[in-house]
């Protein structure tokens, strides 16, 4: 699919292959915090996800697919459509890069140009947004770069090691819907 295909990266639905990048990427506790776990998953009902992974956005109310490197059909990451309301139009976004090594050379930038181009060209999509901590600035300069905006603070909304942490909301409009 052309649609989801940059010059570094790809993006792809989720196969039962990647059980084990899954198992590995929602059990590393360093990044529960900008996914809001709480909890070790098994791989027993990482399993059970992968087998209704095939649903539709429409059906699912959410997209995950796989970040994939040109050379590769190996995930190095994952981005999210989420929260997914067809009658609104919008649906919110979330990304993450497992591998340090693999941080801070495009891939994340590139899955974001892929993914607001899907969400707005074939889902027809109005708006997107994402929560992202304060302190984290990756993130924040991540989406920035490509307009979404800062439209409010959530004071006080993460509890992370022993204190808390706000949380920024920003939005992207799609102004030619």
């Amino acid at each position: 699919m052309t649609t989801l295909k940059g010059e570094h990266i790809f993006l792809r639905a989720l196969e039962p292959e990647d059980l084990d990048f899954l198992y590995k990427i929602e059990n590393d506790e360093s990044i529960w915090e900008v996914s809001n776990t709480q909890t070790p998953y098994s791989k027993f009902l990482i399993k059970q996800y992968l087998k209704n992974a095939y649903q539709d956005i429409y059906e699912a109310k959410q997209l995950r697919l796989a970040i994939c490197k040109t050379n590769t059909h190996k995930a190095i990451g994952l981005i999210d459509l989420f929260d997914f309301d067809p009658r609104h139009r919008r649906a919110g976004v979330g990304i993450v890069i497992l591998d340090l090594k693999d941080r801070n050379n495009g891939f994340g930038k590139q899955a974001l140009q892929l993914l607001i181009y899907y969400a707005f060209q074939k889902l027809n999509l109005h708006q997107l947004y994402a929560n992202i901590g304060s302190t984290n600035e990756a993130s924040i300069k991540l989406f920035t770069i490509f307009g979404f905006r800062k439209i409010g603070i959530k004071k006080d909304w993460n509890f992370i090691g022993s204190n808390y942490e706000d949380e920024i909301m920003f939005q992207l409009i799609n102004d030619k819907v």
